[in-house]
């Protein structure tokens, strides 16, 4: 199976191992900087771990090419299919002005963009999964995007989002190249994630260079209060 076809696993178990709980069978992130986990295949054995790290009243994402099993002992709260798309060509210069670096100090801002903008899920410690761009228009963050899963020879593009008052300026397009560039300087890949229904969002991308591999499923898992 190749590894972007478990992006979670194969990131959880390497590059972001250090920020991971879990073992040989299962891995979720740190509760505080993201929802994803995953299980090491579809054995009843890992269906049994990835359960067990979920707490009771807790939820977690799933993303995977594979049809999404139902562990024990948890619900199936909503799926949905998505594509992922992995670069074709090579970005060039990123032009513009304003492209700032993220850090620590942007967080609250960065979390209140998110939350407006739903680019995903976006929690308190997210922006350590990787480097975060951002742009500011007269002191305010107007958009961020940033890196997600990152895995041997890949990085994943993520958390694109551009506040309402100042889309239509090509700040995401301009973001995400920026993103891309960076990955690529790194000598990695870059990959991303988008819903299959979000048509003008693949379409940016593909006009970026990157280019569709396959469609993903994506599964929330709740486990039950007790």
């Amino acid at each position: 199976m190749n590894s972007l076809d478990r992006p979670a696993w194969a990131s959880l178990t390497t590059h972001q191992a250090a920020l991971s709980l879990g073992g040989a069978l299962a891995r979720r992130y740190l509760p505080d900087v993201h929802l994803f986990a995953s299980a090491r295949d579809d054995s009843p054995q890992s269906l049994l771990a990835l359960s067990q790290l979920v707490r009771p009243g807790e939820s977690v994402y799933v993303l995977q090419v594979p049809s999404i099993a139902l562990p024990p002992q948890v619900t199936l709260a909503r799926s949905a299919v998505g594509v992922q798309m992995v670069a074709a060509r090579r970005q060039g210069a990123v032009a513009g002005e304003h492209i700032v670096r993220l850090t620590d100090s942007d967080v609250p801002e960065m979390l209140a963009l998110a939350r407006l903008t739903e680019p995903g899920p976006f929690l308190a410690r997210t922006h350590v999964m990787g480097g975060f761009l951002g742009i500011r228009i007269e002191g305010r963050l107007a958009a961020m995007a940033g890196e997600r899963f990152r895995l041997p020879g890949y990085t994943e593009v993520s958390g694109v989002c551009t506040h309402p008052d100042f889309r239509g300026r090509g700040l995401a397009r301009r973001l995400s190249a920026a993103v891309a560039a960076g990955i690529e300087a790194r000598g990695e890949r870059p990959f991303l994630h988008a819903w299959k229904t979000n048509l003008p969002a693949i379409a940016l991308y593909q006009s970026l260079g990157f280019e569709l591999r396959t469609e993903v499923n994506v599964a929330v898992l709740e486990r039950p209060a007790t």
